[in-house]
C-alpha cells in the first residue's frame, strides 16, 4: 500500500492531534444528563476529573519516550485506540465505573498525543512556515477541547440520542484518524530499549530552579481553574446559570479553554517577568470576578470572566514555562517539561478531588471560592519575586517555543 509523504503525513497527524483532544472534551456536556436522570453525585463527577489527570501523569511518566522505540506511527496509533475505546466505555453510561474507565482511557490517550502525536507533528512539519508546526502543538489541544466540548454540547441538545450520538461521531471521526495514520510514513527508525524507557526520568537542572519554584504558583491555580471547569462547568450552568441546555454547559467549558492560545500570543509581546505579573493579576480578577457572576447568575458577564480568565491563563503558563526552560539545555528540556506537565496535571487532580468532596456541603460558589483564594497566593508570590529575575526581564517569549504549553 502506498503511504503518504511528508506533506500528508504532517496533515495526518495534526488532525489525529485535535481529534484526540476533541475526544477528551465530549464527555463533559452530558455531566448534567449523568447527575440528573443517573444520580451520580458531584463526588463521583470530580473524581472522572481526577482519573483523567492521573492517566495522564501516568502517560507521560512512563509512556513519553515509547515512541523513540515503537516508533511515532504506531504510538499515535495507540494514542488514537485509546481514546476510541473510552468513547465505547462511554457508550453505556448509567453510573460511575464506565466514566470513571473511560476518563482513565482519556488521560491515558491525551498523555500519549503530547508526546507521541506532537512529536510525529515536529518530525514531518514543512521547514516553511516555520511558525506551522509550534502553532499545531500549541494551539491544537485548546482547539481539539473547544471543538469537542461544543460538539458535544450541540448534538446533546439537538441530536436525537443525545446520550451516544456524541461518542458515535467522535468514533467515526477517530476511525478517520487510524484510517490515515495507517496510511502514514514512519519518521523514525525503531531501536531497542523500550522496557528502560517506561523508567520515569524527570529532572530539574539548579539554574532553573528558582524560576521553576515561582512557576509553581502559577501552574497550580491556573491549573486547577480547568480541573473545575471539567468537573463541575455543566453544574454550574445548570444549578448557577439557570440553564439546563447542554449546549451552555459546553460554552461553559469551552470559554475557559479556547482563549488559552490567544493568550500564549500576547504573552509573545512582553518580556517573560512583565508577562508573568501581568497575567496571574489579571487572571486573579477573572477567578474573582467568576465568584461574583455565579453568585448572582450572570451567564454572559460569567462568560465574559472565564474568556478573560482563559486568556490570562494563556499568559501566566507559557511565559512561566519559557522561564523555565529557557534555562535548561536542549537535552535536558524533555525531562524538565515532563515535571512541569505532572507538577500542573497534580495540582489539577488534587483541589478537584478535594472540590467533589467540599461540593457535598458547601455551594459551587463557595468551592470556587477556594480556587479565587489560591489563584490571590499565586498572584502574591509572582508579583512578589517575579521581578527578582531582572536579568531575563528583557527575553520575550518567541512563539516557536511554547510548544504544548497548555493541555489541561
Amino acid at each position: 500500500m502506498k503511504r503518504f509523504g511528508r506533506k500528508g503525513t504532517f496533515v495526518a497527524a495534526s488532525v489525529s492531534l485535535i481529534a484526540t483532544y476533541a475526544g477528551s472534551a465530549t464527555p463533559i456536556p452530558l455531566y448534567g444528563l449523568y447527575r440528573t436522570v443517573d444520580g451520580l453525585s458531584y463526588t463521583e463527577l470530580s473524581l472522572s476529573a481526577v482519573v483523567y489527570f492521573i492517566g495522564a501523569v501516568s502517560s507521560l511518566l512512563f509512556l513519553g519516550r515509547l515512541s523513540n522505540h515503537f516508533g511515532r506511527r504506531s504510538t499515535a496509533l495507540l494514542t488514537v485506540a485509546l481514546m476510541a475505546c473510552a468513547g465505547l466505555a462511554f457508550l453505556n453510561v448509567h453510573s460511575a465505573t464506565p466514566l470513571l474507565v473511560g476518563r482513565l482511557l482519556q488521560g491515558l490517550s491525551c498523555g500519549l498525543a503530547s508526546t507521541a502525536l506532537a512529536a510525529w507533528v515536529v518530525d514531518t512539519a514543512p521547514k516553511k512556515p516555520a511558525w506551522l508546526a509550534p502553532a499545531i502543538l500549541s494551539c491544537g489541544p485548546m482547539t481539539g477541547l473547544t471543538i469537542g466540548g461544543l460538539m458535544s454540547g450541540a448534538l446533546v441538545e439537538y441530536g436525537s440520542d443525545p446520550r451516544v450520538m456524541p461518542y458515535r461521531v467522535i468514533l467515526a471521526v477517530l476511525a478517520l484518524c487510524m484510517l490515515l495514520g495507517g496510511s502514514s510514513m514512519e519518521s523514525i527508525a525503531r531501536k531497542p530499549g523500550a522496557l528502560l524507557s517506561l523508567k520515569p526520568q524527570l529532572g530539574l537542572p539548579s539554574s532553573a530552579s528558582g524560576a521553576f519554584k515561582i512557576g509553581v504558583f502559577a501552574f497550580i491555580p491556573t491549573w486547577a481553574l480547568g480541573g473545575f471547569y471539567q468537573a463541575f462547568g455543566p453544574a454550574m450552568a445548570m444549578e448557577q446559570l439557570h440553564s439546563s441546555s447542554a449546549l451552555a454547559a459546553a460554552l461553559v467549558f469551552a470559554s475557559t479553554m479556547a482563549p488559552s492560545p490567544i493568550g500564549a500570543f500576547l504573552a509573545g509581546r512582553l518580556s517573560v517577568a512583565n508577562a508573568q505579573r501581568i497575567g496571574m493579576l489579571t487572571f486573579t480578577l477573572s477567578v474573582g470576578a467568576i465568584v461574583v457572576t455565579l453568585h448572582y447568575g450572570l451567564l454572559i458577564p460569567f462568560l465574559i470572566a472565564s474568556v478573560c480568565a482563559g486568556t490570562a491563563q494563556g499568559a501566566v503558563l507559557s511565559s512561566s514555562i519559557h522561564s523555565v526552560i529557557s534555562r535548561v539545555t536542549l537535552e535536558e528540556r524533555a525531562n524538565v517539561l515532563g515535571l512541569i506537565y505532572a507538577t500542573s496535571y497534580t495540582g489539577a487532580a488534587v483541589p478537584t478531588l478535594i472540590a467533589g468532596r467540599l461540593s457535598e456541603s458547601f455551594s459551587l460558589v463557595q468551592v470556587i471560592a477556594g480556587y479565587a483564594v489560591m489563584a490571590l497566593i499565586g498572584s502574591v508570590v509572582i508579583l512578589l519575586f517575579a521581578s527578582s529575575r531582572r536579568r531575563h526581564a528583557n527575553q520575550t517569549i518567541q512563539p516557536s517555543e511554547t510548544d504544548l504549553e497548555i493541555t489541561s
